[in-house]
């Protein structure tokens, strides 16, 4: 098998985390069969500084040819100024647009060697391990009008939400084909007794569940689904919703975890897959072999199980993070009684353990 990877290593820590993260996607390559073809481009700050422009058409042009984007983080306060400000995120906003990234899969599981990282009392996380899926082409982010005008003598700001039937039927029928291969579980997720577009959000999630009768659907107003998240997070299992909702409490999930480092990601399109951590470029320690590279570790993970079609090679780099966690551990989800590490010797420290365990792997079907 041959597959054709980007790697887009952006700003801040994202080049420290990504370099880990390749290492192992190369080296259980190597194990699974898989021949890498690897480009780079720029995106982000990087680009910025290179090209004048966040998101140089090179990068695009690249992200379209390729089978999956290996993505490290973009933004800083580098680029905050008032000709620049918000350019790097509109970069990333610009390449889920215009790859049609519709499907943001952001799993949140709460790993046994973390309890006591989480801010939640061990009866409450123990055993949490959900799956949050965003929609990520549509909604609000990209709804218009929006903008800020002149009205009646004043500025208004304005953002517009959005949502045809066709964009709430193909995310919301992700959520059921992703919660046939969990526990049959699904929870959407909208704010129905006020918003129209979610009106119409929670009526096809209606009609769509006499396709899988399997599939046990429950609907929660979004605040609700905030307040379960913390009362009682391991009842949940699948989510699906909307951009601005998936947004806030898929952050709102990593906490439960330990940190929000620990927290991968998966956005799919109907052609390309972009796989990166959800921390962000973290320019307050970046170059500082301080951040924690196992997000995005996880998402290469996460590139083998949906891109690859080889889940248990995502098993293999989930055991394999486990083990790397029970005595070392970088600072964000540090605890008395481990070794504190940095990115680079953690991301070593997974590979060690990968080594440790290629039998499994080399035994795994293909």
């Amino acid at each position: 098998m041959k597959k054709k990877i980007l790697v887009m290593d952006g700003d801040g820590v994202g080049p420290e985390v990504n370099r880990q993260a390749f290492k192992v996607l190369r080296a259980v390559a190597d194990v699974a069969g898989i021949t890498l073809e690897v480009d780079e481009a720029l995106v982000g700050g990087a680009a910025f500084d290179a090209t004048g422009k966040f998101l140089p058409e090179e990068s695009l042009e690249k992200a379209r040819d390729v089978d999956a984007i290996l993505f490290g983080a973009v933004g800083g306060p580098k680029w905050d100024t008032p000709e620049t400000r918000g350019g790097a995120e509109k970069a990333l906003l610009t390449m889920r647009k215009e790859l049609d990234l519709f499907a943001n899969l952001r799993p949140a599981k709460v790993f046994d060697e973390l309890i006591e990282a989480s801010t939640l009392k061990r009866r409450v996380v123990q055993g949490t391990d959900m799956m949050v899926i965003r929609e990520l082409a549509g909604g609000i982010y990209f709804g218009e009008p929006r903008g800020i005008f002149e009205e009646n003598g004043e500025k208004v700001g304005r953002n517009t939400l959005v949502y045809s039937e066709r964009e709430c039927e193909r995310i919301i029928r992700v959520g059921f084909e992703m919660a046939r291969k969990r526990r049959n579980k699904l929870t959407s997720v909208d704010k129905a007794n006020v918003l129209e577009a979610t009106q119409l959000w929670r009526a096809t999630a209606e009609r769509l569940s006499a396709e899988y009768p399997d599939v046990q659907l429950n609907h929660l107003y979004v605040d609700a689904a905030a307040m379960e998240l913390i009362r009682a997070p391991a009842q949940l299992d699948t989510i699906v919703t909307t951009n601005m909702f998936g947004d806030i409490l898929s952050d709102e999930a990593s906490m439960l975890t330990g940190s929000i480092g620990m927290l991968p990601s998966a956005s799919l399109g109907p052609k390309v897959a972009l796989y990166e951590p959800i921390h962000g470029s973290a320019p307050d320690i970046a170059g500082q072999d301080k951040a924690n590279p196992l997000a995005s570790i996880l998402s290469a993970g996460m590139m083998f199980r949906y891109t690859f079609d080889m889940p248990e090679m995502d098993d293999l780099i989930q055991k394999a993070v486990g083990e790397a966690i029970k005595e070392h551990r970088t600072g964000d989800i540090f605890v008395e009684g481990t070794k504190q590490v940095g990115c680079e010797e953690m991301g070593e420290l997974v590979m060690k353990q990968l080594h440790q365990l290629k039998p499994i792997a080399a035994a795994s079907p293909a």
